[in-house]
Protein backbone atom coordinates (compact mmCIF):
# COMPACT_ATOMS: atom_id res chain seq x y z
CA UNK A 1 0.00 0.00 0.00
CA UNK A 2 2.86 2.61 0.75
CA UNK A 3 4.35 1.72 -2.87
CA UNK A 4 0.87 2.82 -3.88
CA UNK A 5 0.98 5.73 -1.89
CA UNK A 6 4.00 6.75 -3.39
CA UNK A 7 3.19 6.44 -6.67
CA UNK A 8 0.84 9.39 -6.17
CA UNK A 9 2.66 11.31 -4.21
CA UNK A 10 5.87 11.52 -6.25
CA UNK A 11 3.14 12.60 -9.25
CA UNK A 12 2.09 15.44 -7.19
CA UNK A 13 5.95 16.43 -5.69
CA UNK A 14 7.11 16.21 -9.15
CA UNK A 15 4.52 18.64 -10.79
CA UNK A 16 5.84 21.22 -7.54
CA UNK A 17 9.32 20.64 -8.69
CA UNK A 18 8.76 21.39 -12.06
CA UNK A 19 6.95 24.17 -11.25
CA UNK A 20 10.01 25.51 -8.65
CA UNK A 21 12.08 24.98 -11.28
CA UNK A 22 10.16 27.46 -13.45
CA UNK A 23 9.78 29.88 -10.93
CA UNK A 24 5.86 29.40 -11.02
CA UNK A 25 5.65 27.46 -7.63
CA UNK A 26 2.67 29.58 -5.71
CA UNK A 27 2.23 30.09 -2.22
CA UNK A 28 0.18 31.94 -0.25
CA UNK A 29 1.09 35.56 1.37
CA UNK A 30 -0.76 38.34 3.35
CA UNK A 31 -1.23 41.86 1.89
CA UNK A 32 2.08 43.95 2.08
CA UNK A 33 2.18 47.89 1.07
CA UNK A 34 -0.59 49.89 -0.96
CA UNK A 35 -2.76 47.88 -2.33
CA UNK A 36 -2.77 47.89 -6.42
CA UNK A 37 -3.57 44.03 -6.74
CA UNK A 38 -6.60 43.50 -5.45
CA UNK A 39 -9.84 44.58 -7.72
CA UNK A 40 -11.20 46.73 -4.88
CA UNK A 41 -12.20 49.44 -7.48
CA UNK A 42 -14.01 51.42 -4.94
CA UNK A 43 -11.76 50.80 -2.24
CA UNK A 44 -14.47 49.58 0.40
CA UNK A 45 -12.01 47.04 1.65
CA UNK A 46 -9.06 49.31 2.19
CA UNK A 47 -11.90 51.10 4.87
CA UNK A 48 -12.81 53.68 2.50
CA UNK A 49 -16.76 54.36 4.24
CA UNK A 50 -18.88 56.64 1.97
CA UNK A 51 -21.66 58.30 4.36
CA UNK A 52 -24.83 56.65 2.92
CA UNK A 53 -27.04 58.86 1.11
CA UNK A 54 -28.94 61.37 3.35
CA UNK A 55 -26.34 61.20 5.93
CA UNK A 56 -23.14 62.46 6.95
CA UNK A 57 -21.85 59.39 9.10
CA UNK A 58 -19.87 56.81 7.64
CA UNK A 59 -21.35 52.93 7.22
CA UNK A 60 -18.80 50.81 9.77
CA UNK A 61 -17.22 48.30 8.45
CA UNK A 62 -18.48 44.90 10.79
CA UNK A 63 -15.02 44.02 12.92
CA UNK A 64 -12.86 46.27 10.94
CA UNK A 65 -12.18 43.09 8.40
CA UNK A 66 -13.39 43.10 4.33
CA UNK A 67 -16.42 42.29 3.47
CA UNK A 68 -15.02 41.33 -0.01
CA UNK A 69 -12.25 39.03 -0.43
CA UNK A 70 -10.92 41.50 -3.34
CA UNK A 71 -9.00 39.32 -5.33
CA UNK A 72 -7.75 35.83 -5.54
CA UNK A 73 -5.94 34.30 -2.60
CA UNK A 74 -2.70 33.94 -4.74
CA UNK A 75 -3.01 38.02 -5.23
CA UNK A 76 -4.63 39.69 -2.34
CA UNK A 77 -7.33 37.72 -1.71
CA UNK A 78 -5.10 35.93 1.26
CA UNK A 79 -5.55 37.00 5.06
CA UNK A 80 -3.68 36.05 8.56
CA UNK A 81 -7.39 35.16 9.40
CA UNK A 82 -7.53 32.23 7.13
CA UNK A 83 -4.45 30.79 8.75
CA UNK A 84 -5.79 30.68 12.02
CA UNK A 85 -9.16 29.53 10.71
CA UNK A 86 -7.23 26.61 8.46
CA UNK A 87 -5.02 25.85 11.46
CA UNK A 88 -8.15 25.65 13.88
CA UNK A 89 -10.05 23.41 11.82
CA UNK A 90 -6.88 21.13 10.79
CA UNK A 91 -6.19 20.43 14.36
CA UNK A 92 -10.33 19.67 14.80
CA UNK A 93 -10.18 17.02 12.21
CA UNK A 94 -6.67 15.99 13.60
CA UNK A 95 -5.35 16.56 9.46
CA UNK A 96 -1.97 17.50 8.39
CA UNK A 97 -3.46 20.64 6.55
CA UNK A 98 -6.94 22.52 5.49
CA UNK A 99 -7.49 24.38 2.89
CA UNK A 100 -10.14 27.17 2.58
CA UNK A 101 -12.52 27.16 -0.29
CA UNK A 102 -15.44 29.31 -1.51
CA UNK A 103 -17.96 26.89 -1.38
CA UNK A 104 -18.60 22.78 -0.80
CA UNK A 105 -19.77 22.68 -4.97
CA UNK A 106 -15.90 24.54 -5.74
CA UNK A 107 -14.52 22.31 -3.40
CA UNK A 108 -15.32 19.14 -4.65
CA UNK A 109 -14.99 19.84 -8.31
CA UNK A 110 -12.38 21.57 -7.71
CA UNK A 111 -10.47 18.65 -5.73
CA UNK A 112 -11.38 16.00 -8.21
CA UNK A 113 -10.65 18.00 -11.26
CA UNK A 114 -7.64 19.02 -9.87
CA UNK A 115 -5.96 15.54 -8.66
CA UNK A 116 -7.39 13.43 -11.04
CA UNK A 117 -5.92 12.15 -14.77
CA UNK A 118 -7.85 10.99 -18.20
CA UNK A 119 -5.64 7.72 -17.30
CA UNK A 120 -6.89 7.49 -13.42
CA UNK A 121 -9.84 5.28 -12.32
CA UNK A 122 -12.81 6.10 -10.03
CA UNK A 123 -15.50 4.01 -8.04
CA UNK A 124 -18.37 6.62 -7.35
CA UNK A 125 -21.91 5.94 -5.26
CA UNK A 126 -24.08 6.32 -7.86
CA UNK A 127 -26.36 8.26 -5.36
CA UNK A 128 -23.32 10.81 -4.91
CA UNK A 129 -24.10 15.01 -5.44
CA UNK A 130 -23.95 16.54 -8.30
CA UNK A 131 -20.71 18.38 -7.40
CA UNK A 132 -18.66 15.10 -7.48
CA UNK A 133 -20.30 14.47 -10.46
CA UNK A 134 -19.23 17.15 -12.11
CA UNK A 135 -15.39 16.94 -10.99
CA UNK A 136 -15.46 13.88 -12.32
CA UNK A 137 -16.63 14.97 -15.69
CA UNK A 138 -14.33 17.60 -16.07
CA UNK A 139 -11.38 14.67 -14.95
CA UNK A 140 -12.30 12.75 -17.94
CA UNK A 141 -11.30 9.87 -15.75
CA UNK A 142 -12.30 6.37 -16.04
CA UNK A 143 -15.37 5.57 -13.89
CA UNK A 144 -17.10 2.74 -12.18
CA UNK A 145 -20.83 3.75 -10.61
CA UNK A 146 -21.61 1.38 -7.66
CA UNK A 147 -24.85 1.05 -6.61
CA UNK A 148 -25.64 2.61 -3.61
CA UNK A 149 -23.87 1.78 -0.54
CA UNK A 150 -23.22 -2.07 -2.45
CA UNK A 151 -19.71 -3.11 -1.24
CA UNK A 152 -20.37 -5.92 -3.09
CA UNK A 153 -20.56 -4.24 -6.53
CA UNK A 154 -17.90 -1.86 -5.57
CA UNK A 155 -15.60 -4.52 -4.98
CA UNK A 156 -16.34 -6.08 -8.08
CA UNK A 157 -15.35 -2.64 -10.12
CA UNK A 158 -12.11 -2.73 -7.38
CA UNK A 159 -11.22 -6.16 -8.04
CA UNK A 160 -11.68 -5.93 -11.72
CA UNK A 161 -9.48 -2.85 -12.18
CA UNK A 162 -6.55 -3.89 -9.78
CA UNK A 163 -6.01 -7.07 -12.23
CA UNK A 164 -5.15 -4.71 -14.56
CA UNK A 165 -2.42 -3.22 -12.88
CA UNK A 166 -1.74 -0.15 -14.96
CA UNK A 167 1.47 1.29 -14.08
CA UNK A 168 1.22 5.42 -13.24
CA UNK A 169 -2.47 5.41 -13.08
CA UNK A 170 -4.20 5.72 -9.70
CA UNK A 171 -7.78 4.17 -8.40
CA UNK A 172 -10.00 6.30 -6.43
CA UNK A 173 -12.86 5.40 -4.39
CA UNK A 174 -15.39 8.52 -3.61
CA UNK A 175 -18.41 8.84 -1.76
CA UNK A 176 -20.85 11.03 0.23
CA UNK A 177 -20.55 10.19 4.34
CA UNK A 178 -24.13 11.46 4.93
CA UNK A 179 -26.67 11.08 1.72
CA UNK A 180 -28.14 14.49 1.34
CA UNK A 181 -31.04 12.86 -0.20
CA UNK A 182 -31.32 9.41 1.19
CA UNK A 183 -30.20 10.21 4.86
CA UNK A 184 -28.19 7.05 5.37
CA UNK A 185 -24.91 7.39 6.37
CA UNK A 186 -21.70 5.29 3.58
CA UNK A 187 -20.13 1.83 5.63
CA UNK A 188 -17.11 4.28 5.86
CA UNK A 189 -14.71 1.89 7.82
CA UNK A 190 -15.84 -0.84 4.94
CA UNK A 191 -15.10 1.22 1.91
CA UNK A 192 -11.89 1.93 3.70
CA UNK A 193 -10.88 -1.64 4.06
CA UNK A 194 -11.61 -2.68 0.33
CA UNK A 195 -9.84 -0.07 -0.90
CA UNK A 196 -7.03 -0.98 0.97
CA UNK A 197 -7.43 -4.58 -0.05
CA UNK A 198 -7.35 -3.01 -3.60
CA UNK A 199 -4.50 -0.20 -3.37
CA UNK A 200 -7.14 2.59 -4.13
CA UNK A 201 -7.56 6.00 -2.47
CA UNK A 202 -10.76 7.16 -0.60
CA UNK A 203 -12.01 10.54 -0.91
CA UNK A 204 -15.37 11.78 1.45
CA UNK A 205 -17.36 14.54 0.86
CA UNK A 206 -18.65 15.16 4.55
CA UNK A 207 -21.03 18.12 3.71
CA UNK A 208 -24.09 16.71 5.59
CA UNK A 209 -22.30 14.59 8.53
CA UNK A 210 -19.64 17.71 10.02
CA UNK A 211 -20.41 19.31 13.09
CA UNK A 212 -23.06 16.52 13.76
CA UNK A 213 -21.18 13.05 14.86
CA UNK A 214 -18.68 12.71 17.15
CA UNK A 215 -17.51 13.90 20.47
CA UNK A 216 -16.47 17.57 18.86
CA UNK A 217 -18.44 16.99 16.03
CA UNK A 218 -15.43 16.80 13.43
CA UNK A 219 -17.49 14.18 11.17
CA UNK A 220 -17.93 10.44 10.23
CA UNK A 221 -15.04 10.10 9.35
CA UNK A 222 -13.31 10.99 12.78
CA UNK A 223 -16.05 9.11 14.68
CA UNK A 224 -15.21 6.44 12.70
CA UNK A 225 -11.53 6.48 13.13
CA UNK A 226 -10.48 6.39 9.66
CA UNK A 227 -8.84 10.11 9.39
CA UNK A 228 -5.41 8.09 8.60
CA UNK A 229 -6.53 5.94 5.90
CA UNK A 230 -8.77 8.67 3.74
CA UNK A 231 -6.75 10.75 1.13
CA UNK A 232 -9.02 14.12 1.38
CA UNK A 233 -12.42 15.13 2.68
CA UNK A 234 -14.29 17.85 1.94
CA UNK A 235 -16.76 19.89 4.78
CA UNK A 236 -18.63 22.80 4.66
CA UNK A 237 -19.79 25.95 6.64
CA UNK A 238 -23.24 26.51 5.26
CA UNK A 239 -24.97 23.85 6.85
CA UNK A 240 -24.87 22.69 10.50
CA UNK A 241 -21.98 25.14 11.03
CA UNK A 242 -23.97 28.02 9.62
CA UNK A 243 -21.03 30.10 7.84
CA UNK A 244 -20.33 30.39 4.35
CA UNK A 245 -17.29 28.74 2.95
CA UNK A 246 -15.94 25.13 2.62
CA UNK A 247 -12.32 23.35 3.23
CA UNK A 248 -10.50 20.68 2.40
CA UNK A 249 -8.95 18.47 4.89
CA UNK A 250 -5.60 16.56 3.57
CA UNK A 251 -1.90 16.30 3.67
CA UNK A 252 0.58 19.01 3.20
CA UNK A 253 1.58 17.83 0.02
CA UNK A 254 -2.09 17.93 -1.13
CA UNK A 255 -3.02 22.04 0.12
CA UNK A 256 0.13 22.75 -1.82
CA UNK A 257 -0.36 21.08 -4.84
CA UNK A 258 -4.38 22.53 -4.75
CA UNK A 259 -2.91 25.49 -4.45
CA UNK A 260 -1.29 25.28 -7.69
CA UNK A 261 -2.88 23.58 -9.87
CA UNK A 262 -6.99 24.12 -8.74
CA UNK A 263 -8.61 26.51 -10.89
CA UNK A 264 -11.38 26.52 -8.54
CA UNK A 265 -8.74 28.40 -5.82
CA UNK A 266 -6.85 30.02 -8.18
CA UNK A 267 -9.30 31.95 -10.34
CA UNK A 268 -11.77 32.58 -7.69
CA UNK A 269 -12.28 35.61 -5.62
CA UNK A 270 -11.19 34.69 -1.93
CA UNK A 271 -14.30 34.78 1.03
CA UNK A 272 -13.82 38.13 2.80
CA UNK A 273 -11.97 38.40 6.01
CA UNK A 274 -15.03 38.99 7.80
CA UNK A 275 -16.28 35.82 6.79
CA UNK A 276 -12.67 34.42 8.41
CA UNK A 277 -13.93 35.75 11.79
CA UNK A 278 -17.01 33.55 11.99
CA UNK A 279 -15.43 30.57 11.74
CA UNK A 280 -13.29 31.85 14.26
CA UNK A 281 -16.37 32.15 17.00
CA UNK A 282 -18.33 29.44 15.86
CA UNK A 283 -15.38 26.81 15.91
CA UNK A 284 -15.42 25.76 19.53
CA UNK A 285 -19.07 26.83 19.71
CA UNK A 286 -19.48 23.76 17.38
CA UNK A 287 -17.30 21.79 18.75
CA UNK A 288 -18.50 22.13 22.71
CA UNK A 289 -22.37 21.67 21.37
CA UNK A 290 -22.42 17.81 22.83
CA UNK A 291 -26.44 19.13 23.93
CA UNK A 292 -27.28 20.31 20.22
CA UNK A 293 -26.07 17.04 18.41
CA UNK A 294 -27.59 14.80 21.27
CA UNK A 295 -30.88 16.66 20.39
CA UNK A 296 -30.69 16.54 16.53
CA UNK A 297 -30.25 12.62 16.86
CA UNK A 298 -32.90 12.56 19.73
CA UNK A 299 -35.35 14.47 17.47
CA UNK A 300 -34.60 12.78 14.58
CA UNK A 301 -35.30 9.14 15.80
CA UNK A 302 -38.44 10.61 17.31
CA UNK A 303 -39.99 11.61 14.17
CA UNK A 304 -38.78 8.42 12.28
CA UNK A 305 -40.70 6.91 15.32
CA UNK A 306 -44.09 9.41 14.80
CA UNK A 307 -44.04 8.75 10.94
CA UNK A 308 -44.52 4.94 11.08
CA UNK A 309 -46.56 4.95 13.93
CA UNK A 310 -48.82 7.04 11.07
CA UNK A 311 -48.19 4.16 9.04
CA UNK A 312 -45.34 5.54 6.69
CA UNK A 313 -41.70 4.28 6.15
CA UNK A 314 -39.21 6.69 5.80
CA UNK A 315 -35.85 6.05 4.51
CA UNK A 316 -32.62 6.41 5.68
CA UNK A 317 -31.47 6.35 9.35
CA UNK A 318 -30.66 9.61 10.26
CA UNK A 319 -31.52 13.55 10.25
CA UNK A 320 -32.44 13.92 6.61
CA UNK A 321 -35.70 12.05 5.97
CA UNK A 322 -37.08 10.84 3.00
CA UNK A 323 -40.61 9.98 2.09
CA UNK A 324 -40.50 8.32 -1.70
CA UNK A 325 -43.52 8.72 -3.38
CA UNK A 326 -41.89 7.91 -6.62
CA UNK A 327 -44.37 10.39 -9.18
CA UNK A 328 -43.01 13.84 -8.92
CA UNK A 329 -46.43 15.34 -9.19
CA UNK A 330 -47.74 13.14 -6.06
CA UNK A 331 -44.62 14.62 -4.23
CA UNK A 332 -45.13 18.20 -5.01
CA UNK A 333 -49.29 17.97 -3.64
CA UNK A 334 -48.25 16.13 -0.52
CA UNK A 335 -45.88 18.89 0.05
CA UNK A 336 -48.09 21.35 -0.96
CA UNK A 337 -50.67 20.37 1.47
CA UNK A 338 -48.02 20.24 4.48
CA UNK A 339 -47.08 23.88 3.55
CA UNK A 340 -50.43 24.44 3.86
CA UNK A 341 -50.71 24.14 7.36
CA UNK A 342 -47.37 25.67 8.16
CA UNK A 343 -44.51 23.25 7.48
CA UNK A 344 -41.69 24.28 5.09
CA UNK A 345 -41.38 21.18 3.46
CA UNK A 346 -40.55 20.58 -0.06
CA UNK A 347 -40.69 17.80 -3.17
CA UNK A 348 -37.45 16.69 -4.08
CA UNK A 349 -37.56 15.33 -7.80
CA UNK A 350 -35.21 14.22 -11.03
CA UNK A 351 -32.55 15.46 -11.88
CA UNK A 352 -31.66 16.07 -7.82
CA UNK A 353 -32.61 12.54 -7.39
CA UNK A 354 -33.37 9.52 -9.25
CA UNK A 355 -36.20 8.90 -12.16
CA UNK A 356 -39.02 7.68 -10.68
CA UNK A 357 -37.83 8.47 -6.50
CA UNK A 358 -39.33 12.05 -6.43
CA UNK A 359 -39.96 12.76 -2.40
CA UNK A 360 -40.85 14.96 0.43
CA UNK A 361 -37.18 15.58 2.32
CA UNK A 362 -37.96 16.69 5.47
CA UNK A 363 -34.57 18.09 7.71
CA UNK A 364 -35.05 17.68 11.30
CA UNK A 365 -32.97 20.19 13.37
CA UNK A 366 -31.83 19.93 16.91
CA UNK A 367 -34.17 23.71 18.37
CA UNK A 368 -37.28 21.48 17.02
CA UNK A 369 -39.75 20.00 19.87
CA UNK A 370 -41.67 16.58 20.26
CA UNK A 371 -45.34 18.49 19.73
CA UNK A 372 -44.26 19.87 16.40
CA UNK A 373 -42.80 16.95 15.19
CA UNK A 374 -46.03 14.89 15.80
CA UNK A 375 -47.65 17.63 14.51
CA UNK A 376 -45.76 17.31 11.48
CA UNK A 377 -45.69 13.45 11.28
CA UNK A 378 -49.60 13.83 11.02
CA UNK A 379 -49.65 16.33 8.76
CA UNK A 380 -47.19 14.50 6.44
CA UNK A 381 -48.90 10.97 6.87
CA UNK A 382 -52.04 12.69 5.92
CA UNK A 383 -50.93 14.37 3.11
CA UNK A 384 -49.17 11.36 1.72
CA UNK A 385 -52.78 9.16 1.75
CA UNK A 386 -54.34 11.82 -0.13
CA UNK A 387 -51.63 12.20 -2.74
CA UNK A 388 -51.67 8.68 -3.75
CA UNK A 389 -55.52 8.57 -3.44
CA UNK A 390 -56.69 10.98 -5.58
CA UNK A 391 -58.72 10.34 -8.19
CA UNK A 392 -57.41 10.62 -12.08
CA UNK A 393 -53.83 11.11 -10.24
CA UNK A 394 -51.00 9.62 -12.07
CA UNK A 395 -49.89 6.23 -10.12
Amino acid sequence: MLALLMNLFDRWNTALADLRKQDRFRSFNRPQGLDFTSNDYLGYGAGRQPAPPGTAAPSPFAEGLSRSGMASRLLRGHHEVWERVEAELAAWHGAEAVLMMTSGYAANEGLLSTILEPGDWVATDELNHACIVDGLRLARCRRHSFRHNDLNHLEDGLKSEAAKAEPGRERFVITESLFSMDGDRAPLAEIVALAERYGAQVIVDEAHATGCFGATGAGLIDAAGVRGKVLASVHTGGKALGVPGAYIACSRLLKDYLINKCRHLIFTTALPAACGQWWLDMMPVVRADETGRAALHANSAHFRKALVNHGITPGGTEYVIPVVLGDNGRAVRAARQVQALGFDVRAIRPPSVPVGTARVRVSIHADHNSAILDQLAEALAAAVRSAQSEVGAPP
